[in-house]
């Protein structure tokens, strides 16, 4: 791979484009399988050795459990991640009860339980993974909208009304955000078709292939992912017109050329998962690709200041907005901050700066590279601070002239309905796009050959366990079942477009010390 920095001429980008990898991507949804046989479910499933390889479990399971291939005599062994359990046990097809030989069992698998944490949960886990094969929302053996974190999102619930509004069709169900609202603004009006887009993933953080397959996913559902501060390699050329380029504190890989191809440019000024801590990327995943990027010295640790030593005011502020703006005039321009006590201020100010969009990044969000300590204890939880803020520019009578999105720790789209109802206008998601393609939550992002599963690493050898189209598709897959439960819940809402949910927190209530209280 070139990842140097370079104009390309009429004839590269042409080459470019030609090059199969860059083929336009459809959005219909396409049953994509985990890269491993058997992917770690909820359930094992046990043949005994009296097993006749009959076929009768083949015949009568509806999930895929069972198989047997074409030029195959015997049943193989089967796919226990498909099994949905003791939510089969009452029908016809449950192939323990209805096994001639009496060859089944099956019981909680042990290995399930030891998946991930309490924000994201092993059922999680599985649901994401199910949507990422499937399409479409999970089985209901899987609690696939909230975790045990007991706090946060997992506390919040809808309030639906008894009686839904006859004539309300799914079809005609609007979930497009549009991202510059600026009144007067010569700027383009971008509008993305779902109220979410990608967070950033560094060059040099996360397999190359993993973000290539966040960006296509992106162009086919109308929507951006960002680059993250390690730079903008040759290969997210061709989807300059759905990827966000960020300006970070080290300005790794920020070059004129770079911001004149953006469609949006975003500054971090902070994350919320390390507040008051610059990006880091230690010296195993700087490769010699990665050290090309960032004009580095291969294997050695790359630390981002903290903060922009030219940024101590709106006024600086509005400096690096003005030369983000003359570089390039059709360019919406983001603020990425985090969430202090006086982050409904940082936002008024970016708005008074000229930003288009105020991202806002609350705790729990990032890797498992980011510093628990940090994550856990500095930065105002999300949902917090999304109220404050949309209350606040609702006071000062600039709610609708500046674009609200949030992310840090978001996880389903239960989460992200969530936090458009509390005051946001749309999210960003990260992690369970990893989720997607892999990632058990091992925390090991940080080291080069660390992620077992290839996706936050650099390492060439690992990162060929991934191929593009696959991790393409199973975004995609992602992306729809998300629009799917979206149109759910605004349809039992009775609401037809995304925006009327906005700030509507009378349709949530809060579940405290376990009981429902509204």
């Amino acid at each position: 791979m070139n990842s140097t920095l370079t104009n390309k001429s009429p004839q590269a980008a042409a080459e470019f484009a030609a090059n199969p990898e860059f083929a336009e991507v459809p959005r219909e949804v396409c049953v994509t399988p985990p890269r491993y046989r058997n992917e770690i479910g909820k359930f094992s499933i046990h043949r005994a050795s009296n097993c006749v390889s009959c076929g009768k479990c083949v015949e009568l399971c509806r999930y895929g459990v069972h198989t047997r291939p074409a030029g195959y005599r015997q049943v193989i062994r089967p796919l226990d991640y498909r099994c949905v359990g003791h939510q089969c046990e009452a029908s016809d097809a449950f192939c323990v009860k209805n096994c001639p030989a009496q060859a089944l069992s099956f019981d909680e698998s042990p290995v399930f339980k030891t998946l991930g944490d309490h924000r994201w949960t092993p059922d999680l886990l599985a649901s994401n993974w199910w949507m990422a094969e499937t399409g479409h929302k999970p089985p209901t053996y899987l609690e696939s909208e909230i975790g045990r974190s007991g706090g946060g999102f997992d506390r919040l619930r809808f309030v639906f009304p008894d009686k839904i509004p006859s004539g309300l069709r799914r079809e005609d169900i609007v979930t497009t955000l549009q991202l510059n609202k600026r009144k007067n603004d010569s700027r383009p009006k971008i509008t993305i078709d779902v109220p979410w887009y990608g967070g950033g993933m560094s060059f040099g953080s996360t397999n190359i292939r993993a973000q290539l397959g966040k960006v296509r996913a992106a162009r086919a559902w109308n929507t951006f992912s960002c680059t993250g501060e390690g730079g903008y390699p040759d290969r997210f050329i061709p989807y300059k017109d759905n990827m966000i380029t960020q300006v970070a504190t080290g300005l790794f890989g920020v070059r004129e050329e770079t911001i004149q191809r953006a469609r949006i440019v975003e500054f971090k000024y902070a994350q919320g998962a390390k507040p008051g801590l610059g990006g880091h990327l230690l010296g195993s995943k700087n490769t010699p690709a990665v050290a090309a990027m960032r004009e580095a010295m291969v294997g050695t640790s790359l630390f981002s200041p903290f903060p922009f030593h030219s940024v101590y005011s709106i006024e600086d502020h509005k400096k690096h907005l003005d030369w983000i703006s003359h570089i390039n005039r059709t360019t919406l321009l983001s603020a990425k901050v985090s969430t202090p006590n006086d982050v409904e201020m940082v936002a008024v100010g970016s708005y008074c700066a000229g930003a288009h969009i105020v991202h806002m990044d609350g705790s729990y969000g990032g890797t498992g590279a980011a510093p628990n300590i940090a994550k856990k204890n500095i930065a105002m939880p999300i949902e917090y601070a999304i109220p404050k803020v949309h209350k606040f520019l609702v006071a000062e009578g600039i709610r609708d002239k500046i674009t609200l999105i949030v992310s840090g720790g978001l996880r389903t789209a239960h989460d992200i309905l969530k936090a458009i109802a509390l005051g946001a206008d749309g999210v960003v998601v990260g992690t369970p796009e990893m989720v997607a393609v892999g990632c058990v939550r091992c925390a090991c992002c940080e080291s080069g050959r660390g992620c077992p599963r290839g996706i936050a690493s650099t390492d060439p050898e690992l990162m060929m366990q991934m191929s593009l189209d696959w991790a393409t598709q199973r975004l995609i897959n992602l992306l729809a079942a998300w629009r799917e439960q979206i149109v759910d819940v605004l349809a039992k809402l009775g609401m037809k477009s995304i925006r009327e949910l906005r700030g509507r927190t009378d349709v949530l209530y809060y579940l405290a010390d376990g009981k429902d209280q509204e």
